[in-house]
């Protein structure tokens, strides 16, 4: 039965990556341009700014003018510091150990864009981006080092679009795409009596999914944006790995359902110098019902309920124009979180999050614009109560405490038209 628990909880971890450091609900990255990020995202399906849209609404790219490439790079900062509140050790082990140190671990999360004109009114784009992910890390000798010790994932998403100028109120886009997930998992596992040893879970898979988008320009200043994003199914494969246990040297498959999202946004420009956004973001994170693991060998499937939410992301951004080569941004945003406080664990620690930030725009040369942004997340305490004290959980012991949780994010973009 230990073996089952350990590798179910090694899955679960490599499924769900670094949720801990991820910046939106659940397990998301929604850091996709730095020229959003000064304005938290608002309006992100409607401002169509740079060749960025193709992520977030491909219809925007009709406003996009000629040949454009957009690199932008995000380096994210997370904090998560565990405050025991009476966790008991594992049995027949070392002491338990310290709180641990910030489970957070710096990331950087690159995005890339290019956009060209096929005709007048048909648009071709390219996205290559990381829409879920990121990384926490334990101390090796922590107390929940047999509940959670490294937790790792990397995505590419590889997002060819096209778009459509109806006329001039109305803009259709769609896109495919090819998402790859490469995940790494170690944990402690509890020899009783004896010693303890890691566990490590490697496993990658290809999904497949699309999106579409239009944008209707209302008047000469305000546009509303909405664009869908559908769900994508992976099925991870991989093995686990033990010095000691040979049960866990093993093949493993898992099934996740990676969520759709759908967006609404509105854009204004007030006058010459100020522009105002807003968004509303739903995600249909209440797919995640359970996680099933399949096992090569003898061992049951493993399952562990999950009954995630659905959640609503909103944003407001304003951008005021300092120069003709200047701009000025500013934004909030609202974020709920997917889990339950009842089904939360030290591999999933996320709660609701509130953004600030701020970011600035500068039109280096006719055809280059530099972009920085930058946001400060609150988040709220995160409680954590896992208790694995039975025989049938590998009396690995009982997490209980809860985590102060807050996130940087510096993004750099450069923008060039050809």
């Amino acid at each position: 039965m230990r073996a089952k628990e350990v590798l179910k909880g090694a899955v679960l971890a490599s499924l769900l990556g670094a949720v801990s450091g991820a910046q939106a609900a659940g397990f998301a990255l929604i850091e996709q341009s730095a020229s959003g990020m000064g304005n938290a995202y608002a309006g992100a399906a409607a401002t169509a700014e740079d060749a960025s849209t193709i992520f977030f609404n491909p219809a925007g790219m009709t406003y996009v003018e000629g040949t454009q490439v957009v690199g932008a790079l995000h380096l994210i900062n997370p904090n998560a510091e565990f405050n025991d509140k009476g966790s008991t050790k594992a049995l027949g082990v070392p002491p338990a150990g310290g709180e641990g140190p910030n489970a957070g671990d710096l990331a950087f999360v690159p995005n890339f864009y290019y956009k060209r004109d096929l005709t007048d009114n048909v648009k071709f784009g390219l996205g290559v981006n990381a829409p879920f992910g990121l990384k926490t890390e334990y101390d090796d000798k922590w107390i929940g080092r047999f509940q959670a010790d490294k937790s790792e994932v990397k995505t590419i998403n590889i997002n060819p679009s096209v778009a459509l100028k109806v006329n001039d109120q109305l803009s259709l886009g769609m896109g495919l795409s090819a998402m790859r997930a490469e995940a790494t998992l170690t944990r402690q596992v509890n020899r009783v009596l004896a010693t303890e040893t890691d566990v490590k879970i490697k496993g990658d898979d290809w999904g497949f999914g699309f999106n579409l988008g239009a944008i209707y320009q209302a008047t000469a200043n305000t546009r509303f944006g909405v664009a869908y994003r559908s769900k994508i199914d992976q099925h991870l494969e991989g093995r686990s790995k033990s010095p000691l246990v040979a049960s866990l040297n093993t093949k493993v498959k898992a099934d996740v359902t990676l969520p759709e999202t759908l967006s609404v946004s509105a854009f204004s420009r007030l006058d010459d110098k100020w522009d105002l956004m807003a968004d509303a973001t739903w995600t249909r994170w209440s797919r995640f019902k359970e996680l099933r693991v399949d096992f090569a060998n003898a061992t049951p499937d493993a399952v562990t309920p999950e009954n995630w939410e659905n959640t609503m992301r909103y944003s407001v951004g304003v951008n005021y124009r300092y120069s003709d080569a200047l701009k000025l941004r500013a934004g909030l945003a609202y974020d709920e979180e997917a889990i339950k406080d009842e089904y939360r664990t030290a591999r999933i620690p996320g709660n609701d999050r509130k953004w600030v930030s701020l970011g600035a725009s500068y039109q280096m040369t006719p055809v280059t614009k530099f972009d920085v942004g930058y946001s400060h997340l609150f988040i709220s305490d995160a409680s954590v109560d896992d208790d694995q004290t039975s025989a049938a959980k590998g009396r690995n012991g009982r997490l209980l405490g809860d985590f102060e949780g807050s996130v940087d994010i510096l993004s750099l973009q450069v923008t060039h038209n050809f």
